[in-house]
This record gives C-alpha cells, structure tokens and sequence, in this order.
C-alpha cells in the first residue's frame, strides 16, 4: 500500500490534472489555452507589465517561458507590447481591446470553477489544506508567484 507521502503527492498530480483537462475544455470555445488565460487575466489586473513582471506573477508557466505565450497572444491580437519613449529596451504589455473582452470571458470560466470548488469542498478544512500547500511550496518560484498574487499588499516586481 502506498506511504501516506507517496498518496499525497499523486492525490496533487490528479487534483491538478483533472482540473487542467476541465479548465482546458471549458476555455476552448474562447481559444486560448489555460496558461494564455493566466497571462490574459494577470496582465487584466496587473498591466502594464514588463516580460518579467509578467513572469514572476504566473503559476501555470514556469517564470522564464511567457516569452512564446506573450508572442502568441500577440499574434492573435489580445496582447499588445509598448515600447517606453525614454528607454527603448524597455517594453511592457497591455491588454488590447480584445483581449480585455477576452479577459471577460475567461473570468466567467474561471467563476464557474471557483463556484464549483466551492461547492465541492464546502464545509471541508480549505484553510488547513491552503496552509499546508503554502509550506510544501515555501522557497520556490511558484510559491513566490502564488503568495505576490495572493497578498494585494506585495507589489508584483516590475523590473
């Protein structure tokens, strides 16, 4: 029989993949997969925001790949990239037009998920489970992500 250890971490591996596979079909209408959601709704609240800015905001993406997803939802016309008058070598994103409405339609995925979480864990330890996530997570690079987005009073870092 497997370690308690062992259990857990499989138990994650599945709560995540059968989450991604639902979020996967529950955006496909909208054309975007869930790591371009994550940078659209990041970019929403968060713009404008430097490719790093953007990286140390994301969970999804591993902090140094946004690049090829920033170039995608640039080339499908959500995302734009601004270049500042003063310092040429600095360039922030922005959503455009259509990648805010975007944005619309991905918030009312993700609510009906959130909704749905809610519905299943209701009356279930969240807060004890949340705790114990944030420790196994401690020092690393999506941990750090997780707490700047969930913590409004640690400003993401925009250099």
């Amino acid at each position: 029989s497997m370690k308690t250890s062992e259990e857990l971490r499989y138990a994650i591996l599945a709560l995540q993949r059968e989450g991604n596979r639902s979020l996967i079909g529950a955006l496909k209408p909208l054309g975007v997969t869930p790591a371009q959601a994550e940078v659209i709704r990041v970019l929403d609240e968060y713009q404008p925001l430097t490719l790093s800015g953007l990286g140390e905001l994301l969970i999804c993406e591993n902090g140094t790949g946004p690049s090829r997803l920033v170039d995608r939802l640039v080339a499908q016309g959500a995302v734009q990239r601004t270049v500042a008058e003063v310092d040429r070598r600095s360039v922030t994103l922005v959503l455009t037009p259509a990648g805010r409405a975007l944005s619309a339609g991905i918030a009312r995925v993700e609510s009906a998920l959130y909704d749905t979480i809610d519905a299943v864990t209701a009356g279930q330890p969240v807060e004890a489970m949340l705790t114990l996530a944030r420790t196994m997570l401690a020092g690393s690079a999506a941990g750090a992500a997780l707490a700047r987005r969930a913590t409004p009073a640690l400003p993401p870092l925009l250099a």
